[in-house]
């Protein structure tokens, strides 16, 4: 049986129907490359299952085609890596995802900086400050800080949490409750000034403000700190992950979701769509971040302008079946 022969550049510029020089551009994220070419060599690469020969690059530019993650934990930045590490392939190089737990900025910046001299990779990508003193190509998307609290694309969230409040009051819910993140992070402040408005606003009765880590036991706590009778119809979660802890005390204390309780989360995770029931929650647009940021790193690696930014996707309010009409316990 003879192998498989890996496919080239040049097959995916013939199923294309593009030049193998278009090609190229596209793999370094040329913008004068037009949408419907793109969509055409896209699709070819996915079909083909193409991947540059990184030996071959790397004997050429003495270049390790391998780039790095660098993060101070994984709770946050999930989807943002996530795009990164697609576009990253996109772009022909591979990812090493390093992961500094509970490491201050100090301590996060020698572990780039011992990467780097080693030789290891090309570049570095933070999702967090660093102060890197080898002289490598560092890139930081400036969306998160050392402890992973989100700095940019915050100031929306509290009018959408008055929207999400306000789409709750539609079905019918008159009794709140809201389960916080830490009050030391701007996302979790908001999250809650824009439930209380909404509920002083709209005439609700709110149950009280649980605040806790951004974890499970978090929600599961504040479930069970609510009493046998509590007139609760909805419960607002500051985070997917307080959310699921939500869901699983409410099964616990024997409440059906939605049937007795509706539940909302917030950031999309991807395991929240797949939970049963799935979890309502609003969508902030991570990806971008994450391609923009390693786009810029790869640019700099080739000496390459800095790519425009790219522009964000809206927040989006997603209901789905832990959310419903006033029922009755």
């Amino acid at each position: 049986m003879s192998a498989q022969r890996r496919p080239t550049m040049y097959d995916v510029a013939a199923l294309a129907g593009v030049s193998h020089q278009t090609v190229s551009r596209y793999l370094r994220a040329d913008p004068t490359v037009g949408a419907d070419s793109s969509s055409r060599i896209k699709a070819a690469v996915d079909e083909l299952g193409y991947r540059p020969n990184l030996t071959a690059r790397a004997m050429r530019t003495r270049s390790t085609g391998v780039v790095a993650i660098i993060l101070p934990g994984w709770t946050g930045p999930e989807r943002t890596v996530e795009a990164a590490c697609e576009e990253a392939q996109r772009l022909g190089y591979q990812v090493e995802i390093v992961i500094g737990v509970d490491e201050d900025p100090a301590a996060l910046s020698r572990l780039a900086d011992d990467i780097l001299g080693r030789g290891q990779v090309d570049g570095v990508l933070s999702v967090t400050p660093l102060t890197v003193k080898t002289g490598g190509v560092v890139v930081q998307t400036d969306e998160f800080d050392h402890r992973l609290r989100a700095v940019e694309a915050v100031a929306a969230d509290e009018s959408t949490m008055e929207e999400l409040v306000e789409r709750l009051a539609a079905l019918g819910h008159r009794e709140l409750f809201h389960v916080a993140g830490p009050q030391d992070w701007k996302s979790a402040q908001l999250r809650r000034s824009g439930y209380l408005k909404a509920c002083e606003r709209l005439g609700l009765r709110s149950h009280g403000v649980y605040d806790g880590p951004w974890h499970p036991e978090t929600g599961a706590a504040a479930v069970r700190s609510l009493p046998e009778d509590t007139p609760v119809t909805a419960i607002v979660a500051a985070s997917d992950h307080i959310g699921a802890g939500v869901l699983r005390a409410a099964l616990e204390r024997g409440w059906r979701v939605p049937g007795d309780l509706s539940v909302t989360g917030w950031d999309d995770l991807t395991l929240v769509r797949y939970g049963t029931p799935a979890l309502s929650t609003v969508r902030v647009d991570r990806e971008s971040s994450g391609r923009h940021g390693m786009r810029r790193l790869i640019a700099a690696l080739r000496n390459e302008p800095e790519p425009e930014p790219l522009p964000a996707a809206p927040t989006e309010i997603i209901f789905r079946e832990t959310t419903g009409p006033v029922g009755s316990r």
